[in-house]
């Protein structure tokens, strides 16, 4: 505005000595206004270059933010191509043309995205000193390390994950999402998951059989032997005056079942809180069972990228759905307690924490019920609490054999943009990649 103003007042003055005839006051004028609109021409198109990159800034710092939240997920060429997509989005002046980005990522203990840009300015005064054109150029740099991530997926093993390739496809895109974190990981403990199969039950790994967090009331009565060998569980046995000795604690396949569900005082509804087993308490420990259909041991948040790989290849289908065993694990996974040891939180370091529930299936069974809405409603209290606790919680529910969209998966997400319906196996893949970059935006900008 001032520079418009400063041009429009010289011009009446240069205006009036155009017009006087007395003297050498045309001659003067005229070797003086070479100089004065000069200055004045430069004072103009310096107005307009600094606004240009002033604006220019402002790109490159939004720019370094966008890309340094998913350059680990997709790498340096990726990276260049989308500092250019990004930057021209936010940087398009009139007039101003070769506008160019590039990035450089320097991964590392401490990482580094460096952001650089360029453009030419277009001149109006300046043009008629030979100069046309002014490049402005400047750089963003953005810096991280202080921030690690811990991830626990609870998978759905049940017995429909058999139809419409679907338990190949969680594979494929469950190790698409380990490859994607473990990419994101500059050092060890940068990143840390768990990996909880799921059906009516979890495995909580048969190697723990002597862990004191395991309750055997039921399975010490359902398997052993009796004397009369005719009976196979302890009710009948006894009732028909035979003696029953529970087998060895050591066949146990690993299978247990929810906790207590009991809705007292706030220690209470263990199946659907974190509360520590107490050996005393066994409302809190993890009921063993002997379940045919038992999936794949649950797996303790760890960095062994590849133990994860064959625990997810060795995956395979059987049982009923009960989202609730699996979402309640994923959660102990995190906290630490029972059949867990979660690695300590270092106070140097901000940690975020996801939960990542994907099922195909509505709710049919747990250890307490058969009904679809009483094991909704448990389930609904762990997903609240989840949130409570601030854990990023994402629900994904493939459903290809046409059933309802699930109002708990939902509602149980952190928010809508958590909550995925997919109606086909393959769109498993492109979530959990979508999932694995926002991951990776989380680590980066904390």
């Amino acid at each position: 505005m001032c520079a418009k103003l400063l041009v429009s007042r010289l011009s009446a003055v240069f205006r009036a000595f155009g017009q006087a005839n007395r003297g050498n006051v045309a001659m003067m004028f005229g070797l003086a206004i070479v100089p004065t609109v000069g200055l004045t021409g430069a004072a103009v198109d310096y107005s307009r270059t600094n606004a240009v990159k002033a604006g220019m800034q402002t790109a490159l710092d939004s720019t370094a933010l966008m890309l340094a939240k998913e350059a680990a997920v997709v790498g340096q060429a990726q990276v260049n191509v989308n500092a250019q997509k990004y930057f021209s989005s936010m940087f398009n002046p009139p007039g101003v043309s070769n506008v160019a980005a590039n990035a450089v990522y320097t991964p590392g203990g401490t990482s580094q995205l460096v952001v650089h840009a360029s453009a030419t300015v277009p001149t109006t005064f300046m043009k008629i000193f030979g100069y046309e054109q002014v490049t402005v150029s400047g750089s963003a740099t953005a810096k991280w390390g202080n921030s690690r991530l811990r991830v626990a997926l609870a998978l759905d093993n049940t017995g429909s994950m058999s139809s419409d390739d679907k338990i190949d496809a969680l594979k494929t895109a469950t190790n698409t999402l380990l490859s994607q974190l473990q990419s994101v990981a500059a050092s060890s403990g940068d990143v840390y998951v768990s990996i909880i199969p799921f059906s009516k039950d979890v495995n909580l790994d048969p190697a723990n059989y002597a862990e004191d967090w395991i309750d055997w009331t039921e399975w010490d009565s359902k398997n052993g032997s009796c004397t009369k060998s005719s009976y196979h569980s302890k009710s009948n046995c006894q009732s028909h005056d035979g003696v029953w000795t529970p087998a060895d604690h050591s066949t146990w396949n690993g299978c247990a079942m929810d906790r207590g569900n009991t809705n007292g005082p706030a220690s209470g509804a263990y199946d659907t809180n974190v509360v520590a087993p107490d050996p005393t308490d066994k409302a809190t420990l993890y009921a063993a069972e002997q379940f045919s259909s038992c999936p794949q041991a649950s797996m303790a948040l760890s960095d062994s990228w590849t133990q994860m790989t064959t625990l997810v290849n060795s995956m395979s289908p059987g049982g009923n759905t009960n989202q609730g065993i699996g979402l309640q694990v994923a959660w102990m996974s995190l906290n630490g307690g029972g059949p867990f040891t979660a690695p300590p939180m270092d106070p140097s370091y901000t940690y975020s924490q996801v939960i990542v529930l994907l099922t195909d299936g509505l709710n049919t069974q747990n250890r307490w019920y058969s009904s679809q809405s009483s094991i909704d409603n448990r389930e609904a209290m762990t997903c609240s609490k989840i949130k409570q606790a601030g854990i990023l919680l994402y629900t994904v529910q493939v459903n290809t054999g046409g059933d309802p969209t699930s109002d708990l998966l939902r509602d149980c997400a952190s928010d809508k943009n958590k909550f995925f319906l997919l109606t086909s196996a393959d769109q498993m893949v492109t979530t959990f990649n979508t999932i694995s970059t926002e991951l990776g935006r989380l680590f980066v900008a904390n």
